[in-house]
């Protein structure tokens, strides 16, 4: 397969979307273990460290370049591929089979991804234009200045309703985990009846546990709720 066929073929389409989901998927780990140091004691104080250790190492700050390319491919790909789903759909169908065929969230890929991407633009305005091109408080630590993203997740979850946003861009993220990374895997061939229940479990169980953290961390802030006792550092 030449790039012209990887970007305009069908299989191309769904090869594309597989890998750079496959790359979103571990960002999200990161972003996810990251997030989790608010649930913890001295929470402004590793959290404000962990964040600044992504905001500065330079290996992160050029795989952040390759992460916007991801997700750019992955949305102009996920779009073209449901323009094309849909006038098939169109084109052979008066009616549609609805759950007998295929699962309302397999068929929602699109809402469920343009629901993502706006949660995506509002989390890029809150934190990470505000962390590379100034506006945010400092916090001072052993004579060192950094960035108080800890406040700024204080501030800006305090809102109800940017706190509603978040709740549906974790429900929406959930969904498209979970029929995407099944997509994935069979896009990649890995549908062996050995291993293919396996990859399944494990992501429905991905699906369910990392957008449930990703929730519960605006939560925690809003209500201000209690860290658990012994901290989560991660020595950055």
């Amino acid at each position: 397969m030449n790039w012209s066929q990887l970007f305009s073929s069908s299989i191309g389409k769904k090869l594309l979307m597989a890998l750079t989901g496959i790359f979103l998927v571990i960002f999200l780990v990161v972003h996810c273990y990251v997030n989790a140091n608010v649930f913890f004691e001295n929470p402004q104080l590793n959290f404000n460290l962990a964040a600044h250790f992504m905001g500065t190492n330079i290996l992160i700050r050029i795989s952040e370049i390759g992460l916007f390319a991801g997700f750019i491919v992955h949305i102009v790909q996920g779009y073209r591929l449901e323009l094309q789903n849909w006038s098939k759909r169109k084109s052979r169908y008066a009616v549609t089979a609805g759950n007998k065929t295929s699962k309302w969230y397999s068929r929602s890929m699109a809402l469920l991804g343009t629901l993502i991407l706006l949660f995506l633009i509002v989390h890029l305005v809150h934190f990470w234009v505000p962390s590379r091109f100034g506006g945010l408080l400092p916090f001072v630590h052993e004579g060192h200045e950094y960035h108080d993203l800890y406040a700024q997740m204080r501030n800006v979850f305090a809102e109800p309703w940017v706190l509603a946003l978040y709740l549906l861009g974790c429900f929406s993220l959930s969904w498209h985990l979970l029929h995407g990374i099944q997509s994935a895997a069979q896009t990649m061939g890995w549908t062996n009846k050995n291993y293919f229940p396996m990859i399944k479990n494990v992501g429905i169980v991905f699906s369910i546990v990392v957008p449930l953290i990703f929730a519960l961390m605006p939560i925690h802030m809003h209500f201000d709720l209690k860290t658990i006792p012994g901290a989560l550092t991660l020595l950055f």
